[in-house]
């Protein structure tokens, strides 16, 4: 596909991509199949800040000998995301997109201080049991070297004869040999906390009218905190240089609450895990993270 690049620097401020989200929230109802958006923003020079790492790692509970947090760069990559999604040209409303799955590769060591020319767009539609899904392209690079990579999948629900190849790329996780290794308590403010470090300010993780209003009965954490605390409990000290990490978000988690980490015994490099509630019947995120091995 041919891509139309776009420049997007400086990026836009929080209150000019809260006010696209609005003006996003209704769009004309579509006659046919979805055309996707051919856009390609981009930024060209953006620093990996110290000070912001330093803020996520509190969030998400990462110490400082682990180094750049590996799902670190989706957060200087979200402005652009929503941009793709609150545009005119994109088919749905920004809205109702649930997140539901996060592929991210790390191809060489990042550094604080580094810059990383950021690439975001549109890659393909995903036919999805539950809808029309969307897989859109974060790529970091550094010299014209791929460091960093993610593609997030986004579902609209509820939308008849979805286009795009069916979604299949479903983490398995074998139940025998599954142990609880940790408890965490989440206070009701850990949406509006993640949100001042992420830039994900969407009301359904900060605020009880606001989530009331997309149908939760309380507001619920963001998916990438719950991935980011996820990854800071299994990764090693010393930094990644090559890493992996698969996720697929499952059922919402209600502010305050309660989950735990469920995960088979340590082999190596390599953790299988799940986000479930403490008793272990309700599933929260699955998940697969592989560090310092050569990917294919």
């Amino acid at each position: 596909m041919d891509y139309v690049t776009q420049i997007i620097d400086p990026p836009p401020s929080q209150p000019q991509l809260l006010l696209d989200g609005l003006r996003a929230l209704r769009k004309p109802k579509l006659d046919g199949a979805p055309e996707l958006p051919k856009a390609r923003l981009v930024r060209s020079a953006v620093e990996l800040p110290a000070t912001g790492i330093a803020a996520y790692g509190r969030a998400c509970g990462f110490r400082h000998e682990q180094g750049v947090p590996l799902a670190y760069p989706q957060v200087l990559a979200f402005p652009l995301h929503l941009m793709l999604l609150t545009r005119p040209s994109f088919p749905y409303p920004a809205s109702g997109m649930v997140h539901l799955a996060n592929r991210i590769r790390q191809h060489q060591r990042l550094h604080a201080g580094q810059a990383l020319r950021l690439e975001v767009y549109c890659e393909r539609w995903v036919a999805h049991p539950k809808g029309q899904a969307l897989s859109i392209a974060t790529r970091a690079y550094g010299a014209d070297t791929l460091l960093w990579e993610s593609d997030s999948l986004y579902l609209r629900r509820d939308v008849k004869n979805p286009v795009g190849e069916p979604w299949a790329d479903v983490l398995p996780l074998q139940e025998e040999g599954l142990l609880r290794t940790q408890r965490w308590v989440l206070p009701a403010d850990l949406g509006r906390r993640f949100a001042k470090v992420s830039g994900d300010f969407n009301p359904i993780h900060t605020s009880l009218i606001g989530a009331k209003l997309f149908g939760f009965r309380r507001a619920i954490a963001h998916g990438m905190w719950t991935l980011g605390r996820a990854l800071a409990a299994e990764q090693p000290p010393g930094g990644l240089d090559q890493a992996q990490a698969h996720c697929d978000f499952k059922l919402p988690i209600f502010l305050p609450g309660q989950v735990a980490l469920w995960r088979r015994p340590v082999s190596g490099p390599r953790r299988e895990f799940e986000v479930r509630n403490f008793a272990g019947d309700k599933p929260h995120m699955r998940g697969l993270f592989i560090w310092n091995e050569r990917l294919k």
